[in-house]
């Protein structure tokens, strides 16, 4: 008897789940439909303001760093390069190696690469998709274009990953022109370059072509120069691989309607993955915005399951801000010279100058001031020699160590200002240089002023008493 009554239980309990299966079966395939016949759910209405509130918020984030990057360079007539993330490639074998940076480049531009690298590693490639004025210039001519009918050309896949390899031989070509030569090649060529430069006195016919190819694909395609050519993205694509963030799809909760790899601007096929970790993913939540069973769960973003389940957007948009800013204050609070040159090793005890040179206002002036520096007559400064310097326009500040046992401060600034003789060459060779607060003549400045002054007093009177004033 007990063991019918087991059975029976067992069979009651069997078709209960069976019957929950079926209603759920039932639920799913009238949600296709509804997907298919282009009606949506009451909770699929909500999540579209979400998704569009997600949209108006990357949008405003790329205007935001648009106006402040032409801002910057039309206004306040900044240089922009400085701020170059991949400035910060091209300049780091020659620092490294010599100790200094090409002139229209700055440390800043490694710590805002080192800000892009970090952001790539918690949220894969979203500088593309939000702060890079070539992606998003990019991205908005091809919605302009959509919205006058022109629909971009879907790439094959296996024609895709053939396109992709170009971004890393154009990466291989840069480096090895720039790390042989010490100089930024691929300026003359750079389209960012040409945007940034205010048409800067070496930039090429051949920038404008690129520029010009660049808008015309990005009309009838999604992200070419972004996708295919662009060296950053070749340099960042090992770090996203690695990448926290990433876009997960519950394949009990998908509808199957294929909208979320549609709306992928990398083509990543989203809807055949339970996670996106391509290295390409920028990040972007196009495909978390478009699901329409976002609500239920089909479609989520955030880190790996041991450190969370998912993230809400101002994460992305806060990692983005701070990073940024971190590597704006990091370069003004620890500014690392731009410029550093050595000679000799260096004694147990030092002394160092620091010093505020007009004149010196990039690494070819720098080099220069290393000449002074090393001269070989009367004003030679012997022993150890380090010279660090900031150039710039202006007053550039420097610093010279030296060996206090045989050399001084005093004959650290002659040597900087001094005429030199080149014995080599025959010829007198005059400082350009200028120290600030800095009077070779020995005489006090206050008293050159008032000293002005009187001659001025004394030149008036002379006029007057011999009626040349005027004249």
């Amino acid at each position: 008897m007990g063991t019918a009554r087991r059975v029976a239980w067992a069979n009651l309990f069997a078709r209960a789940v069976l019957s929950i299966r079926t209603a759920t079966v039932k639920e799913r395939a009238r949600s296709r439909q509804d997907v298919d016949s282009g009606h949506r759910p009451l909770a699929h209405k909500a999540h579209l303001f979400n998704g569009t509130r997600m949209r108006t918020t990357r949008r405003a984030i790329q205007l935001g760093f648009l106006l402040l990057t032409l801002g910057g360079v039309f206004v306040f007539r900044g240089n922009a390069e400085r701020w170059c993330p991949f400035g910060g490639i091209e300049a780091l074998y020659t620092y490294v190696k010599e100790g200094n940076l090409a002139c229209s480049l700055a440390v800043s531009n490694f710590y805002i690469l080192a800000a892009v690298v970090l952001m790539t590693l918690l949220l894969r490639r979203a500088f593309c998709a939000y702060m890079c004025p070539i992606g998003t210039i990019s991205e908005w001519l091809q919605r302009c274009a959509a919205k006058v009918g022109v629909r971009p050309f879907r790439v094959p896949p296996s024609l895709d990953r053939s396109l992709s390899v170009l971004k890393y031989t154009v990466l291989a070509i840069i480096l090895y022109f720039t790390y042989t030569t010490a100089e930024l090649v691929f300026r003359g060529y750079d389209p960012c370059y040409a945007l940034i430069s205010r048409h800067g006195e070496d930039i090429t016919f051949w920038a404008y072509v690129v520029a010009g190819i660049i808008v015309i694909g990005s009309l009838v395609l999604t992200l070419p120069f972004c996708r295919w050519l662009c060296p950053l993205a070749a340099v960042l694509n090992p770090v996203s691989r690695v990448g926290l963030a990433r876009v997960r799809r519950d394949g009990e909760a998908c509808l199957d309607c294929g909208d979320c790899a549609a709306a992928c601007p990398m083509d990543i096929p989203v809807d055949k993955v339970e996670q996106v970790t391509a290295a390409r993913c920028l990040s972007c939540l196009s495909c978390v915005d478009v699901c329409p069973a976002r609500s239920d769960g089909a479609m989520t973003w955030g880190p790996p399951p041991w450190l969370g389940r998912r993230w809400s957007n101002g994460v992305l948009v806060g990692i983005l801000l701070s990073c940024t800013a971190v590597a704006v204050m990091a370069s003004y609070v620890f500014p690392l010279p731009s410029f550093v040159k050595t000679r000799g090793q260096a004694p147990e005890v030092t002394a160092a100058v620091d010093l505020d040179i007009t004149g010196l206002t990039c690494r070819g002036t720098a080099n220069l001031l290393v000449y002074f520096l090393e001269r070989d007559d009367e004003f030679e400064l012997k022993g150890y020699l380090k010279l660090e310097a900031w150039p710039g326009p202006g007053a550039a500040p420097a610093r010279v160590t030296f060996d206090p046992s045989q050399s001084s401060e005093a004959a650290v600034k002659q040597a900087i200002t001094e005429p030199y003789y080149d014995a080599l060459g025959g010829l007198w060779r005059f400082s350009p240089f200028v120290i600030k607060g800095y009077d070779p003549l020995g005489i006090d400045e206050d008293a050159t002023e008032e000293g002005g002054a009187q001659d001025d007093v004394v030149e008036e009177e002379a006029a007057e008493e011999y009626g040349t004033a005027g004249g």
